[in-house]
């Protein structure tokens, strides 16, 4: 078990950490300022599930072998960027209709799936936790419970800041007139082909 001290610093780091939007929070934005909060808040969900995921991978010590996986990971992460960048040209290109022909395309559990994707589309996050997480783990404990407490404990920060974002921008969507839907697309498809470059162009 971690000592209280080194819990506190850990709670702080990933708050400063998390409260940074990065291409998973694009995305639920976007989502969230097009088609409501609910939409948003399946992909924060997708997006649990995926950090559960790694920081279970990261408990077993797998680290290694993804590391030695490098270039399949380098292909899902620009399969990510490419689909970020694809759906957020596509929002640029909407005439901004509305209607019944406006309801989310897609159904639960692909929103969820597509948060997991996005997710994992990041793969030096795990080399980021690879390094993190271990700098606040007392050696003289058992490594992996200290790992999934650790881990447990980003997840409900992130949990909490990305549903913060969703409820937020799927309000600002909720009040928008006709007149302003095409705008609101548009800020959302930037959100997105930024959160695709963003990933395009990082470095693992």
């Amino acid at each position: 078990m971690p000592e209280i001290a080194a819990l506190l610093s850990y709670t702080v780091a990933c708050i400063a950490i998390i409260i940074v939007p990065g291409p998973t929070v694009t995305v639920i934005i976007a989502n969230s300022m097009r088609h409501g909060s609910r939409t948003g808040l399946l992909n924060v969900l997708g997006t649990q599930i995926g950090l559960a995921s790694m920081i279970g991978v990261l408990a077993l010590g797998l680290q290694a072998i993804v590391a030695g996986m490098g270039s399949v990971f380098e292909i899902v992460r620009l399969m990510g960027a490419a689909y970020l960048i694809w759906i957020g040209i596509r929002m640029w290109r909407s005439d901004g209709s509305l209607g019944a022909a406006e309801a989310p395309p897609r159904t639960d559990g692909s929103l969820v799936v597509q948060g997991f994707v996005v997710f994992w589309s990041n793969p030096k996050t795990l080399i980021f936790f690879g390094a993190f997480i271990p700098q606040f783990i007392n050696p003289a404990g058992n490594t992996a419970s200290q790992t999934l407490l650790l881990g447990a404990i980003f997840m409900l920060i992130a949990a909490i800041s990305d549903s913060l974002y969703a409820f937020a921008a799927g309000g600002a969507g909720a009040k928008l007139t006709r007149a302003r839907v095409r705008l609101a697309e548009r800020v959302s498809g930037t959100f997105l082909i930024g959160g695709g470059l963003w990933l395009a162009f990082s470095r693992r």
